[in-house]
């Protein structure tokens, strides 16, 4: 019968070391099958290039830095984000160009119904972008993205442009990227 605890024993560590074995083996398949690089804004990127070609401003409004800046905005967020690599011309996984189609400002406030004057302007810009994903080609797409943001009807709009714009930048950059990498 003192054998009996010695075999149990025996069977014990048998089974755990057969139970390590086997989570090893899973972790392993894990990170085989998962052998797309993954970044924390929750992006699945299959590819290694990117080719973001410069926007071209065809709204009746044409600013000068707008399409640099924002051109450059959307460059920046998805390259950083990524970690693809940046290069010219048809050889890239993923290609995006487009157009800046609208710059306009327009009222979004007014003040007293006795004055009725603005007391809110508002400067929404408007892009229409093509994405081509040469590894997936059911995740390209064509879409129109178009965010605002307003300022006090008491400043001039030069005076407060380059930070509207910077700002209306960064949003539309979130909203490609999203769109393109992490399918939202």
């Amino acid at each position: 019968m003192r054998s009996l605890p010695k075999k149990l024993i025996l069977l014990h560590k048998r089974m755990n070391s057969c139970l390590k074995n086997i989570a090893l083996i899973l972790l392993a398949s894990f990170f085989w099958l998962g052998c797309k690089v993954y970044s924390f804004t929750g992006a699945s990127i299959a590819g290694k290039t990117m080719n973001v070609q410069n926007l071209q401003n065809n709204s009746a409004n044409v600013v000068p830095t707008l399409s640099p800046t924002l051109t450059d905005k959307i460059r920046s967020r998805i390259l950083s984000q990524t970690g693809l690599a940046p290069v010219q011309g048809v050889n890239a996984d993923y290609e995006l160009s487009g157009a800046i189609t609208g710059y306009n400002v327009s009222i979004s406030g007014l003040g007293s119904a006795e004055q009725a004057q603005a007391s809110q302007n508002r400067l929404t810009i408007t892009v229409q972008i093509e994405f081509n994903n040469k590894l997936d080609p059911k995740a390209s797409f064509k879409q129109t993205f178009s965010r605002f943001a307003d300022f006090g009807a008491n400043q001039q709009l030069q005076s407060v442009e380059n930070k509207l714009i910077e700002d209306i930048a960064n949003q539309l950059a979130d909203d490609i990227f999203n769109k393109a990498f992490v399918n939202w």
